[in-house]
């Protein structure tokens, strides 16, 4: 003759049983989730503050008032980018300060050709590149640490500053699909800041750099 088992039994093993399917719920499902939203509201506040360091940068830049070719100009990105893990010369980031212009046909005159003979004529080109941090962080496969390019280093002076000879005629300094972004014209000059960063943070479920830009 079967017996009931008695209520109380039946429900105790009711409550082990909804425990454990909790537990693999919060194994599979709540525990990942967590770590994700984590992950991205720390890459989010780690986005902003390179985004304001980059528009800051430009900024300076652009004004003139520091020479970031220095070390004290270097040493104060360094500290506009504290927490990111950035020296003047290495770290988790870079950051990419340039001057593009648009050579007209007198642009070629200051190179030393006639007007309108130089190669780089009808093209945006860099007439000054400074780069802060860690110069081996590239951005794609052609190891260009700026979507525009990157001059050679043969053409760049000790305080960032390209010759006119070079930047109307070397085919280095042509700033590549600068003018879709900015139209300049002859005698108009772009202030250009660019910031690449390898996250310091947490980056289990989104890894990969973050990347900013400033135009002035």
């Amino acid at each position: 003759m079967l017996t009931a088992r008695p209520i109380a039994f039946r429900r105790r093993q009711q409550k082990g049983s909804a425990l454990i399917e909790f537990l693999l719920a919060a194994l599979l499902l709540i525990i990942p989730l967590l770590l994700g939203t984590f992950t991205f509201g720390m890459r989010l506040v780690r986005a902003n503050q390179i985004a304001e360091v980059c528009r800051d940068a430009g900024h300076i830049y652009a004004y003139g008032d520091v020479d970031f070719s220095q070390t004290g100009g270097q040493n104060l990105l360094v500290q506009l980018a504290q927490g990111l893990n950035m020296t003047p010369t290495g770290g988790n980031g870079v950051i990419i300060l340039s001057t593009i212009t648009y050579i007209g046909s007198n642009d070629c005159k200051t190179g030393g050709y006639a007007s309108g003979t130089c190669p780089n004529l009808n093209n945006t080109v860099f007439t000054r590149r400074i780069v802060v941090g860690n110069a081996s962080l590239t951005i794609n496969a052609q190891a260009e640490v700026s979507v525009f390019g990157t001059p050679p280093a043969s053409i760049i002076g000790t305080s960032g500053n390209i010759l006119s000879s070079d930047y109307v005629a070397n085919s280095g300094a042509i700033a590549n699909n600068f003018y879709g972004v900015i139209p300049v014209s002859s005698g108009q000059f772009a202030y250009v800041a660019e910031a690449f960063f390898q996250s310091p943070d947490f980056s289990f479920f989104t890894p990969g750099p973050i990347s900013a830009r400033s135009i002035f």
